[in-house]
């Protein structure tokens, strides 16, 4: 499985952007998804997550009722949507994918659950 990531650009704070990411493979459709970022000296940190059918969502608290996760099975893509971003937000944004056949409704919100990562998109959100 190859995960691409694209979308990430210079916002300034209180403005949107969406984050996309694009997986080879046909599992893909029953693969947990996440999404994590790791800003400059931090640890990377999770962001979101989404089970393979779609139907469950977690966010972390820093970004719950701003960022939504979404899936597209159908074009192997997962989104995540940013709304009224922060200067904290800024990192670089990683997808991630978890292998296997899982419940329709579970989520991984640890890194070391995901079997597959993307290569990154850098996220800047000005002041």
């Amino acid at each position: 499985v190859q995960l691409q990531a694209s979308g990430g650009g210079l916002v300034q704070a209180g403005g949107s952007l969406r984050l996309s990411c694009a997986a080879s493979g046909r599992t893909f459709s029953t693969s947990p998804m996440g999404w994590f970022r790791q800003a400059p000296g931090k640890e990377r940190e999770f962001v979101a997550a989404i089970s393979w059918s779609g139907g469950r969502q977690d966010y972390s608290d820093s970004v719950k009722g701003r960022f939504t996760i979404s899936r597209d099975n159908a074009k192997n893509t997962v989104y995540l949507r940013m709304n009224s971003v922060k200067p904290e937000d800024t990192a670089v944004y990683y997808c991630a994918a978890k292998m296997g056949m899982k419940a329709p409704s579970v989520v991984y919100t640890t890194s070391r659950d995901y079997d597959y990562w993307g290569q990154g998109t850098l996220v800047t959100v000005s002041s």
